[in-house]
């Protein structure tokens, strides 16, 4: 069996109402005809958008394949023996070019409840932002269900949530239950449990290609709905350079970021995982094998490193580089 190595995917390019044109001019994304391009799945096993290879001699093979030929070898046997050949985190980086619907996701059990899925935990990091670009990230002042719906009723939603500046390099961590939406003018990376489980709550009175309102769920949504009040929706962290500096840690998920100025070494022996790389600034090469050619990955870009690849040398191109590292720690 030929040895396995960092892989990358085809793109899945999503078009949404509110996609705009900084996934193909800032990170590059061939998004074809698509004129409102708003998300770039980047590595995806939810429903029939499985990833593609794109690279290597594994090309043209989608990610449950890889899976089912190389179960822990590629994704961690913890990871396997829960999730089998369905990849546990969906990978993307968004556009907003106008506000989302302000929406909540339901946790695991009420999921797993009303729809036999998990639910949806996700965490945000912005790439991107223009000048007093904002989102919302829950409530502003305690909350209660009758509260809740009195606001809702009234016309008053906006007043009670919590409005956030956005600026390049913010964190926000979104566990279910949480209201949130992005403004227009962001372009970030989510990094999510595999679910697309949403519940609309409100969508700024927008309607669809057919001149319809899109579809809201009012009712489901108040079971799901955490209603206290956070006073820090916004992560913070500090950097160490040329190491990994936690940003978010939960149980579905942890999220580092590595600012690169020379060549390290990472030893992943202690992880039963795979790794995941999102490229958010300059070029990085990954070395993972003395007899492999290294593996580049520029801004925008994303690669899967197998779980059974333990050691890594990662080198900063033209100076500096910046990435995401994503994997399970439990």
């Amino acid at each position: 069996m030929n040895t396995l190595y960092p892989i990358k995917f085809k793109p899945i390019i999503k078009e949404k109402i509110w996609g705009g044109s900084r996934l193909k001019n800032v990170l590059g994304k061939n998004v074809g005809q698509i004129k409102k391009a708003g998300e770039s799945w980047e590595i995806s096993s939810y429903g029939n958008d499985l990833s593609v290879v794109k690279n290597g001699f594994l090309k043209d093979n989608n990610i449950q394949e890889l899976i089912e030929v190389y179960m822990g070898d590629l994704v961690g046997d913890k990871v396997y023996e829960k999730f089998g050949v369905e990849f546990p985190l969906l990978i993307k980086f968004i556009d907003a070019n106008d506000y989302l619907s302000i929406q909540v996701h339901p946790d695991d059990k009420l999921a797993y409840e009303r729809h036999n899925s998990s639910g949806k935990t996700e965490m945000w990091y912005i790439v991107d932002a223009e000048k007093d670009a904002e989102l919302i990230i829950g409530f502003n002042q305690q909350m209660d269900r009758q509260k809740y719906i009195r606001h809702f009723g009234s016309g008053t939603l906006r007043d009670i949530l919590n409005f956030e500046k956005a600026n390049r390099g913010d964190v926000f961590f979104i566990p279910a239950g949480r209201v949130h939406a992005t403004g227009p003018g962001i372009l970030f990376a989510e990094i999510q449990q595999t679910s697309d489980l949403t519940y609309r709550i409100y969508d700024w009175d927008r309607v669809d290609v057919d001149g319809k309102p899109r579809e809201t769920h009012t009712e489901l949504a108040l079971d799901a709905m955490d209603y206290a009040h956070h006073k820090n929706n916004k992560t913070e962290y500090t950097i160490e350079k040329n190491s990994s500096s936690k940003i978010v840690k939960c149980e579905y998920f942890t999220t580092n970021i590595i600012e690169l100025n020379r060549e390290i070494e990472k030893d992943y022996n202690k992880f039963d995982s795979f790794i995941i790389y999102m490229a958010m600034e300059g070029e990085t090469l990954i070395q993972f094998s003395e007899s492999e050619n290294p593996i580049a990955i520029k801004k925008g870009e994303t690669v899967l490193v197998p779980a059974v690849l333990k050691q890594i040398f990662l080198k900063p191109v033209n100076g500096e580089s910046k990435l995401l590292e994503v994997y399970i720690d439990k």
